[in-house]
């Protein structure tokens, strides 16, 4: 599937940065990878956080919702460009609650019933958004759609969608990959490599 210049420009800018890697990487979730992607990178470059904002906030607006969630850690910058780019409320909810001060699960205002889009940067197999989700959901908000910059096509997706959650990536990998073959950003083997890795790792 092709992608649109803004799109196209910004695949470029994330092999240039070091953000799509190639070599022998162990994943979160335990699989051996012969390709890495590293979105918190971009907090370095704010161009490219910039096109990102801009992108995930064209996503988002065409789901609907009060306000952007962040996951932490690597979502978290992205949710706030996004936020920015969008001019949308921002809220995020913590990977453990505070033991001091106000003892929140979750950062910012928000009103039970809100409908909150989540972002996050990648998505593998999904376990991630699913622990995010959770402390929302308690607090009385509603969480439908989720956008992340990256879908690695492993399945996540699909996984999410049998719980009710529907994914909105800006870029998949193979876009990617098609990206950086076509432009010369990455050897070709070693996309054919990645790709055959894809097709043999998926997790649904």
């Amino acid at each position: 599937m092709s992608v649109g210049r803004a799109h196209s420009a910004l695949i470029r800018r994330l092999f240039e940065i070091g953000a799509i890697r190639f070599g022998e990487f162990t994943l979160k979730s335990g699989i051996t990878s012969p390709f890495y992607i590293d979105l918190r990178v971009v907090i370095s470059f704010p161009d490219v956080l910039e096109q990102i904002g801009v992108l995930m906030a064209a996503v988002v607006a065409r789901c609907g919702g009060d306000r952007v969630g962040g996951i932490p850690y690597a979502g978290l910058p992205l949710a706030v460009a996004a936020s920015l780019a969008g001019r949308m409320p921002l809220i995020y909810p913590r990977r453990e609650e505070k033991g001091y001060g106000t003892r929140r699960r979750i950062e910012g205002q928000f009103k039970a019933g809100e409908r909150v889009v989540l972002i996050d940067d990648i998505i593998t197999d999904g376990a991630s958004k699913l622990e995010a989700i959770q402390p929302l959901e308690e607090a009385g908000l509603v969480v439908k759609d989720l956008v992340v910059l990256v879908d690695r096509e492993q399945g996540g997706r699909e996984l999410l969608a049998a719980r009710g959650y529907t994914v909105h990536p800006v870029l998949t990998i193979s876009q990617c990959f098609d990206e950086g073959e076509r432009a010369g950003l990455a050897p070709a083997e070693l996309i054919r490599q990645s790709r055959e890795f894809l097709k043999a790792s998926r997790f649904a």
